[in-house]
């Protein structure tokens, strides 16, 4: 089978970009979750989660002996020297784990939703790159109600992701995510169908 045709999905946290995958897997393509990716590598017995061990000691380990990522979230996100070693450590892995996704997927379109797509360099194996964004209230609100924090630990989260100026200047399309779930299904459908004609 040839080359599938990859779509990068990124955006900063809360802004929808997961919303903007599931749409796209529901209209027929293979979906990769870096996140979920990130997931499966650190689990117990797994080269990442040791090393993550190693770094960040043993409070980042749960009695499950899985990894605590509301631990790890909590130094990391407070700290920038410290999340830039978790990028050291994670990013080398999750790509190259992504690549042999892409390579076993049977659909004629990928889509790779990520973070840090451009910062983990999964954007060079993608042959575009949408960029979920939504106004910056929209975001605050989203992710305090999402992960149960208050408006100090969300500003602090948002605060410690890229900026966006570059991503915009760099992605193929801009999706807005400000509105309600129907506008947002209205631009992707716009999207894939641009796609997919352009694949026919």
């Amino acid at each position: 089978m040839p080359r599938p045709f990859v779509i990068g999905v990124t955006g900063n946290i809360a802004c929808g970009k997961s919303s903007v995958s599931r749409l796209l897997d529901e209209f027929g393509a293979t979906v990769i979750d870096a996140d979920r990716v990130y997931h499966e590598l650190i689990q117990s017995g797994m080269p990442l989660q040791d090393a993550l061990r190693d770094r960040f000691g043993d409070v980042v380990v749960g009695a499950d002996r899985q990894i605590d990522r509301k631990a790890l979230g909590a130094i990391v996100f407070a700290d920038p020297a410290a999340l830039a070693d978790l990028d050291r450590l994670t990013h080398p892995v999750v790509v190259a784990e992504t690549i042999v996704r892409i390579e076993d997927a049977r659909t004629r379109i990928v889509v790779v939703d990520a973070v840090k797509l451009y910062e983990s360099g999964i954007a060079e194996c993608c042959d575009e790159v949408w960029l979920v964004i939504c106004n910056p209230e929209v975001q605050l609100s989203r992710l305090m109600l999402r992960n149960g924090i208050d408006r100090a630990d969300a500003e602090r989260r948002i605060a410690a992701q890229p900026p966006l100026e570059t991503k915009i200047i760099q992605s193929s399309r801009i999706i807005d995510n400000s509105s309600d779930p129907e506008g947002l299904r209205a631009i992707v459908t716009r999207a894939w169908k641009d796609v997919t004609s352009e694949r026919s």
